[in-house]
Protein backbone atom coordinates (compact mmCIF):
# COMPACT_ATOMS: atom_id res chain seq x y z
CA UNK A 1 0.00 0.00 0.00
CA UNK A 2 1.02 3.59 -0.60
CA UNK A 3 -0.33 7.00 0.33
CA UNK A 4 -0.70 9.94 -2.01
CA UNK A 5 -2.56 13.24 -1.73
CA UNK A 6 -5.58 14.17 -3.79
CA UNK A 7 -6.60 17.81 -4.20
CA UNK A 8 -10.15 19.09 -4.21
CA UNK A 9 -11.67 22.46 -5.01
CA UNK A 10 -13.22 24.64 -2.31
CA UNK A 11 -15.78 27.38 -1.97
CA UNK A 12 -13.95 29.17 0.83
CA UNK A 13 -11.52 32.05 0.47
CA UNK A 14 -9.44 30.72 3.37
CA UNK A 15 -7.86 28.14 1.07
CA UNK A 16 -8.38 27.39 -2.59
CA UNK A 17 -7.70 23.69 -2.30
CA UNK A 18 -8.05 20.82 0.14
CA UNK A 19 -5.39 18.13 0.37
CA UNK A 20 -6.50 14.67 1.45
CA UNK A 21 -4.20 11.67 1.81
CA UNK A 22 -5.55 8.46 0.30
CA UNK A 23 -4.18 4.93 0.81
CA UNK A 24 -4.12 2.81 -2.33
CA UNK A 25 -2.29 -0.05 -4.01
CA UNK A 26 0.80 1.19 -5.81
CA UNK A 27 2.02 -0.88 -8.75
CA UNK A 28 5.79 -0.72 -9.10
CA UNK A 29 7.46 -0.30 -12.46
CA UNK A 30 7.94 2.36 -15.10
CA UNK A 31 5.55 0.87 -17.65
CA UNK A 32 2.53 3.02 -18.47
CA UNK A 33 0.30 0.05 -17.70
CA UNK A 34 1.62 -0.02 -14.12
CA UNK A 35 1.03 3.71 -13.72
CA UNK A 36 -2.52 3.33 -15.03
CA UNK A 37 -3.25 0.58 -12.50
CA UNK A 38 -1.92 2.78 -9.70
CA UNK A 39 -4.09 5.68 -10.88
CA UNK A 40 -7.15 3.43 -11.04
CA UNK A 41 -6.52 2.18 -7.50
CA UNK A 42 -6.01 5.73 -6.19
CA UNK A 43 -9.20 6.97 -7.85
CA UNK A 44 -11.26 3.99 -6.68
CA UNK A 45 -10.20 4.51 -3.09
CA UNK A 46 -10.78 8.26 -3.35
CA UNK A 47 -14.34 7.62 -4.56
CA UNK A 48 -14.89 5.19 -1.69
CA UNK A 49 -13.94 8.06 0.62
CA UNK A 50 -16.55 10.32 -0.97
CA UNK A 51 -14.45 12.17 -3.55
CA UNK A 52 -15.68 11.99 -7.11
CA UNK A 53 -15.35 13.66 -10.48
CA UNK A 54 -11.60 13.00 -10.49
CA UNK A 55 -9.02 13.93 -13.13
CA UNK A 56 -5.47 12.60 -13.28
CA UNK A 57 -3.17 15.43 -14.34
CA UNK A 58 0.03 13.98 -15.75
CA UNK A 59 1.57 12.45 -18.85
CA UNK A 60 0.35 9.09 -17.51
CA UNK A 61 -3.31 10.14 -17.60
CA UNK A 62 -5.57 8.12 -19.88
CA UNK A 63 -7.71 11.25 -20.23
CA UNK A 64 -6.63 13.53 -23.08
CA UNK A 65 -7.40 16.59 -20.95
CA UNK A 66 -5.28 15.32 -18.06
CA UNK A 67 -2.42 14.53 -20.42
CA UNK A 68 -2.55 17.97 -22.03
CA UNK A 69 -2.43 19.61 -18.57
CA UNK A 70 0.99 18.15 -17.83
CA UNK A 71 3.71 20.79 -17.38
CA UNK A 72 5.63 18.84 -20.02
CA UNK A 73 2.94 19.58 -22.61
CA UNK A 74 1.63 23.07 -21.81
CA UNK A 75 3.34 25.84 -23.77
CA UNK A 76 4.27 29.14 -22.14
CA UNK A 77 4.61 32.50 -23.90
CA UNK A 78 8.30 33.38 -23.82
CA UNK A 79 10.31 36.39 -24.94
CA UNK A 80 7.39 37.90 -26.87
CA UNK A 81 7.48 35.65 -29.93
CA UNK A 82 8.45 32.18 -28.65
CA UNK A 83 6.75 29.35 -26.81
CA UNK A 84 8.48 26.87 -24.52
CA UNK A 85 7.16 24.11 -22.29
CA UNK A 86 5.99 25.08 -18.84
CA UNK A 87 8.47 22.59 -17.35
CA UNK A 88 11.36 24.25 -19.17
CA UNK A 89 10.14 27.69 -18.11
CA UNK A 90 10.07 26.55 -14.48
CA UNK A 91 13.44 24.81 -14.44
CA UNK A 92 15.22 27.54 -16.40
CA UNK A 93 13.90 30.20 -14.02
CA UNK A 94 15.43 28.70 -10.88
CA UNK A 95 18.04 30.98 -9.31
CA UNK A 96 20.62 29.26 -7.13
CA UNK A 97 23.13 30.54 -4.60
CA UNK A 98 25.52 32.99 -6.20
CA UNK A 99 22.76 34.13 -8.59
CA UNK A 100 23.37 31.12 -10.83
CA UNK A 101 20.64 30.48 -13.39
CA UNK A 102 20.65 27.92 -16.21
CA UNK A 103 18.71 29.75 -18.89
CA UNK A 104 19.77 27.22 -21.52
CA UNK A 105 17.17 24.90 -19.97
CA UNK A 106 14.45 27.04 -21.52
CA UNK A 107 15.23 25.50 -24.90
CA UNK A 108 15.70 21.79 -24.26
CA UNK A 109 13.19 18.95 -24.03
CA UNK A 110 11.03 19.00 -20.91
CA UNK A 111 12.42 15.76 -19.49
CA UNK A 112 16.01 16.96 -20.02
CA UNK A 113 15.27 20.19 -18.20
CA UNK A 114 13.77 18.36 -15.23
CA UNK A 115 16.60 15.82 -14.97
CA UNK A 116 19.51 18.16 -15.65
CA UNK A 117 22.17 17.28 -13.09
CA UNK A 118 22.95 20.94 -12.41
CA UNK A 119 19.49 21.40 -10.87
CA UNK A 120 20.42 18.96 -8.13
CA UNK A 121 24.02 20.01 -7.65
CA UNK A 122 23.92 23.81 -7.51
CA UNK A 123 22.99 24.38 -3.88
CA UNK A 124 19.97 26.16 -2.48
CA UNK A 125 17.36 27.81 -4.69
CA UNK A 126 17.10 31.46 -3.64
CA UNK A 127 14.19 32.31 -5.92
CA UNK A 128 13.03 32.39 -9.52
CA UNK A 129 13.53 34.92 -12.29
CA UNK A 130 11.36 34.82 -15.37
CA UNK A 131 11.22 37.48 -18.07
CA UNK A 132 12.73 40.10 -15.78
CA UNK A 133 10.50 39.42 -12.77
CA UNK A 134 12.01 37.93 -9.61
CA UNK A 135 9.91 35.63 -7.43
CA UNK A 136 10.93 34.99 -3.84
CA UNK A 137 10.75 31.54 -2.26
CA UNK A 138 7.79 32.54 -0.13
CA UNK A 139 5.02 31.66 -0.54
CA UNK A 140 6.72 28.39 -1.44
CA UNK A 141 4.74 27.40 -4.53
CA UNK A 142 3.76 30.89 -5.68
CA UNK A 143 5.91 31.06 -8.81
CA UNK A 144 4.93 27.60 -10.04
CA UNK A 145 1.24 28.16 -9.34
CA UNK A 146 1.26 31.56 -11.04
CA UNK A 147 3.19 30.33 -14.08
CA UNK A 148 0.87 27.35 -14.50
CA UNK A 149 -2.38 29.27 -14.02
CA UNK A 150 -1.20 32.23 -16.13
CA UNK A 151 -0.35 29.84 -18.96
CA UNK A 152 -3.85 28.35 -18.98
CA UNK A 153 -5.47 31.75 -18.46
CA UNK A 154 -3.61 33.32 -21.40
CA UNK A 155 -3.29 30.46 -23.89
CA UNK A 156 -5.81 27.73 -23.19
CA UNK A 157 -9.36 29.00 -22.53
CA UNK A 158 -10.75 25.86 -24.16
CA UNK A 159 -8.88 23.67 -21.66
CA UNK A 160 -10.17 25.74 -18.74
CA UNK A 161 -13.72 25.18 -19.99
CA UNK A 162 -13.16 21.44 -19.69
CA UNK A 163 -11.16 21.63 -16.47
CA UNK A 164 -13.94 23.28 -14.49
CA UNK A 165 -16.08 20.18 -14.96
CA UNK A 166 -13.90 18.36 -12.42
CA UNK A 167 -13.75 18.71 -8.64
CA UNK A 168 -10.81 16.49 -7.63
CA UNK A 169 -7.32 16.21 -9.10
CA UNK A 170 -4.45 13.75 -8.79
CA UNK A 171 -0.90 13.42 -10.11
CA UNK A 172 0.47 9.90 -9.76
CA UNK A 173 3.99 11.20 -10.39
CA UNK A 174 3.87 13.61 -7.44
CA UNK A 175 5.58 12.48 -4.26
CA UNK A 176 5.31 15.05 -1.44
CA UNK A 177 8.46 13.60 0.14
CA UNK A 178 10.50 14.75 -2.86
CA UNK A 179 8.82 17.95 -4.11
CA UNK A 180 6.37 20.68 -3.18
CA UNK A 181 4.96 21.81 -6.53
CA UNK A 182 2.10 19.75 -7.89
CA UNK A 183 0.13 20.43 -11.05
CA UNK A 184 -2.92 18.64 -9.60
CA UNK A 185 -2.96 21.04 -6.64
CA UNK A 186 -2.58 24.01 -8.96
CA UNK A 187 -5.55 22.81 -11.02
CA UNK A 188 -7.64 22.70 -7.84
CA UNK A 189 -6.59 26.27 -7.04
CA UNK A 190 -7.47 27.43 -10.55
CA UNK A 191 -10.93 25.86 -10.53
CA UNK A 192 -11.62 27.23 -7.03
CA UNK A 193 -10.67 30.73 -8.18
CA UNK A 194 -13.10 30.40 -11.08
CA UNK A 195 -15.91 29.09 -8.86
CA UNK A 196 -15.43 32.07 -6.56
CA UNK A 197 -15.18 34.53 -9.46
CA UNK A 198 -11.67 35.59 -8.44
CA UNK A 199 -9.53 34.41 -11.35
CA UNK A 200 -9.50 37.69 -13.29
CA UNK A 201 -8.63 39.65 -10.17
CA UNK A 202 -5.87 37.22 -9.16
CA UNK A 203 -4.29 37.42 -12.61
CA UNK A 204 -3.98 41.21 -12.69
CA UNK A 205 -0.57 41.40 -11.02
CA UNK A 206 1.90 39.29 -9.11
CA UNK A 207 0.89 41.15 -5.96
CA UNK A 208 -2.81 40.40 -6.49
CA UNK A 209 -2.08 36.72 -7.07
CA UNK A 210 -0.06 36.38 -3.88
CA UNK A 211 -2.50 38.35 -1.76
CA UNK A 212 -5.59 36.47 -2.98
CA UNK A 213 -4.28 32.92 -3.21
CA UNK A 214 -2.01 32.85 -0.18
CA UNK A 215 -3.60 35.56 1.96
CA UNK A 216 -0.26 37.34 2.20
CA UNK A 217 0.37 41.07 2.24
CA UNK A 218 3.07 41.60 -0.43
CA UNK A 219 4.37 44.73 1.32
CA UNK A 220 4.90 42.85 4.58
CA UNK A 221 6.75 40.14 2.66
CA UNK A 222 9.17 42.77 1.38
CA UNK A 223 8.08 42.73 -2.27
CA UNK A 224 8.29 45.80 -4.44
CA UNK A 225 5.65 46.22 -7.14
Amino acid sequence: MATRPIFTTTLTKKSFFREINIDFKFYNGFAVSQKLKSIQSLHENARENGYGNILEVSTKSDNKLGWSLSAFNLLVNFDFDKKISLECAFQGSKVFEGNIQYEDLYFVESIKAKKDIRIRNSGEIIGFEYEGVFWENEPKTAFYDYLYIKTLYSNYPEIIEELIKFDTFTDIEFNPKRSINCQAKTCAILVSLIKQDLLDKAMKTKADFIEIVYKKDPVQLGFNF
